[in-house]
């Protein structure tokens, strides 16, 4: 985990740093999940851990990264509203449609917060990641090494080190939703 000094510090300017894995991550997840749900309640179908803190033993930039799955987006103002209660603001879709991006509270744990409604494609997307690398250990080990040398190469550069993993994300991303997709012939 990070020192305190840097859970202050906004993650977005914070430089790229890829961590080994830490098995405190599942349960720095569920403390903000169960403080989310609380706040929330039943507008939350669940709430996902997302991204590569929720893939055991795969190194990560130490950021949990949370998405609550509404029922439909018409929910979306209470959600905001139930947030706001505990100190997140609301930042809007930061240019992903349906994907609510929020502003986590001080004095919390490094974490990115987002909602979604059940039926967005994204959140498939993000799922169909997570999920894929849960499985295949070869391409989590081949992602672990593309992080690691894009962030050395973009270390002050969040942006360039997102948009130069995008190619890799986006080929597992089809691998994973065309083994999920029921075949036509079958």
């Amino acid at each position: 985990m990070l020192p305190m000094a840097d859970i202050e510090r906004t993650t977005l300017d914070a430089p790229v740093e890829i961590v080994d894995y830490d098995p405190r991550w599942p349960q720095v997840f569920a403390g903000l999940r169960d403080r989310i749900t609380a706040a929330v309640g039943g507008l939350a179908q669940r709430v996902e851990h997302v991204g590569s803190t929720a893939v055991p033993g795969l190194a990560a930039k130490p950021i949990i990264d949370l998405t609550i799955v509404i029922a439909k987006r018409d929910d979306l103002p209470a959600v905001v509203a139930s947030l706001q209660t505990i100190g997140y603001r609301h930042e809007g879709d930061l240019g992903i449609p349906g994907r609510e991006a929020f502003v986590r509270p001080p004095g919390t744990p490094p974490h990115h917060l987002y909602v979604c409604a059940a039926d967005n494609e994204n959140l498939a997307r993000v799922l169909a990641f997570r999920d894929f690398l849960r499985t295949h250990p070869d391409t989590a080990h081949t992602y672990v090494s593309l992080k690691r040398s894009l962030a050395h190469r973009f270390r002050t550069d969040r942006a360039a080190y997102t948009a130069a993993k995008t190619a890799f994300i986006d080929g597992v991303v089809a691998t994973a939703m065309s083994e999920t997709s029921p075949r036509a012939d079958a």
